[in-house]
């Protein structure tokens, strides 16, 4: 698995499509929500603030770079040879996973200490790390499923808009408005009830046991999202 990775690491950084979709694009927009982090703050909420960060890191960072990964490893057949190796399937997915999934998480953390060093450091730090790792698995787990149905890396530009301006959607919905109404309908939405733990978790004020509460639909949607991906994820391009 870590062979795969280093060299998945390399094929990263010599990829401009995916340079800047994986790391330009999402430091870009953070920047820009804490350059006018007043103005969002006053909209929404710190915690606002925090749960978009997390959300562009996820969406347009780690889920589309997985997905587009994934499509272009079996369109040129790489996913077909890594099969006739001994390394087993979880294994050739988690090696080309984990790079983006490591450089993401380290994205946020910068983000989110940056954010904290120019507002103040959030109520409850564990809390935020468990809503960026809930995200984290969900959009892996999107990532999968989206790019079973994803027959290139172009095509890829266009199946993940859907999943990526939808999450981005919800979290900015749920940020701004709360979960005072339509609280299920929000919570069980992708992306809501992470963002909900995030705005929590900065803002403060909500019991840590309640909190824990909203890692549940994000699972919920994990588990969906693999069983979908073991259907109909494909290892060889259509002939």
């Amino acid at each position: 698995m870590l062979s795969i990775a280093r060299s998945e690491l390399i094929q990263i950084f010599r990829n401009r499509l995916v340079l800047v979709t994986g790391l330009v694009m999402p430091a870009v927009v953070s920047g820009f929500f804490i350059y006018q982090h007043e103005g969002f703050a006053a909209l929404g909420s710190l915690g606002y603030i925090a749960a978009v960060v997390m959300a562009t890191v996820g969406a347009f960072g780690l889920y589309t770079t997985s997905v587009t990964t994934l499509a272009a490893r079996r369109q040129n057949l790489f996913l077909k040879r890594l099969r006739s190796t001994a390394a087993s399937d979880s294994g050739i997915l988690s090696g080309l996973l984990l790079p983006i999934t490591v450089i993401s998480l380290v994205q946020v953390a910068v983000i989110m200490t940056v954010l904290g060093a120019v507002t103040g450091r959030p109520d409850n730090v564990l809390l935020l790390a468990a809503a960026v790792l809930a995200m984290t698995v969900m959009m892996l787990g999107l990532g999968l499923a989206t790019a079973g149905v994803t027959n290139s890396p172009e095509h890829a530009q266009v199946t993940t808009l859907p999943v990526s301006l939808g999450v981005i959607a919800v979290v900015t919905w749920v940020g701004i408005a709360g979960t005072e109404d339509l609280t299920l309908l929000k919570r069980l939405l992708p992306g809501g009830s992470a963002a909900e733990l995030a705005v929590n978790a900065w803002n403060g004020g909500v019991a840590v046991t309640d909190s824990l509460l909203l890692l549940a639909p994000s699972l919920a949607w994990v588990v969906v999202a693999v069983a979908l991906a073991t259907r109909i994820f494909r290892w060889e391009p259509r002939r």
